[in-house]
């Protein structure tokens, strides 16, 4: 438990760690550290907040990678952060992000070799997915325009949609594909950040990677729509039974 407990403060010191070096090798500055900050502490609360409520008392194998994929992508917060206030670190950048999506072919497979699949695990890999590809599309914005943003905010688009319907909330089944289109998002933006194609190629790859995010989130929202209504009905056609049953009783 204690080791459960330490995790979200190992998170923060190890972005603490990494940041001093990347100060010493090409500079941060006040605004880079801030964001890199910000970034941290509330991915540790809101780590923390979901090992309480689900009362988890092993950080498995499988949780260490992401955190250290999480720490990676607060890292290229700052350094985005850093690119708007001064110089852009640009190769850096690339290396930490690609490094963050490469370990993230490797916490699944941890954790089901392991045995240590805990729907906590699965959840801290989305969104740690969700955060890079956020940050990666704020760097983009200036290569390509800022309707980019649109990939970026998709998972927190739906976390909103969540509070006013409900319904899509319930967890869908496991499915590859959700994974390869999350990947593809944030190899493309990376490669854009990368500056190794113009903007107008930038664009049209984006676009292809946009309408692989569309149709994935869109194919889950369809099927949870579905069984929204499906259920509705049954329930309805349930509270209408008894109430002819009861009226064919008493000769109603």
């Amino acid at each position: 438990m204690g080791t459960v407990q330490r995790a979200p403060v190992t998170g923060v010191v190890l972005l603490v760690a990494l940041l001093t070096v990347v100060q010493g090798a090409v500079g941060l500055g006040a605004v880079g550290w801030t964001a890199g900050l910000v970034a941290s502490t509330t991915g540790a609360a809101l780590l923390a907040l979901g090992l309480h409520r689900t009362r988890t008392t092993r950080f498995g194998p499988a949780n260490v990678v992401t955190l250290v994929r999480a720490t990676l992508g607060q890292a290229v917060a700052a350094l985005v952060a850093a690119s708007f206030a001064g110089p852009d670190h640009r190769a850096l950048l690339v290396s930490l992000a690609a490094i963050a999506l490469a370990l993230d072919l490797v916490d699944g497979r941890v954790a089901r070799q392991t045995g240590s699949v805990t729907a906590l695990g699965a959840r801290f890999d989305m969104e740690t997915d969700a955060f890079l590809i956020l940050v990666l599309s704020i760097a983009v914005g200036p290569v390509v325009g800022w309707w980019v943003l649109a990939i970026g905010f998709a998972r927190y688009a739906l976390l909103l949609a969540e509070g006013v319907w409900p319904w899509l909330r319930v967890p869908v089944g496991p499915r590859p594909w959700r994974k390869v289109v999350a990947g593809v998002q944030g190899v493309t933006l990376a490669f854009v950040v990368s500056g190794l194609v113009p903007p107008l190629v930038a664009s049209a790859l984006l676009l292809v990677a946009m309408g692989l995010l569309a149709e994935s989130f869109g194919r889950d929202v369809v099927w949870l729509s579905r069984r929204h209504h499906a259920l509705t009905a049954y329930r309805r056609a349930s509270a209408t039974v008894p109430s002819v049953q009861l009226a064919r009783t008493t000769g109603g």
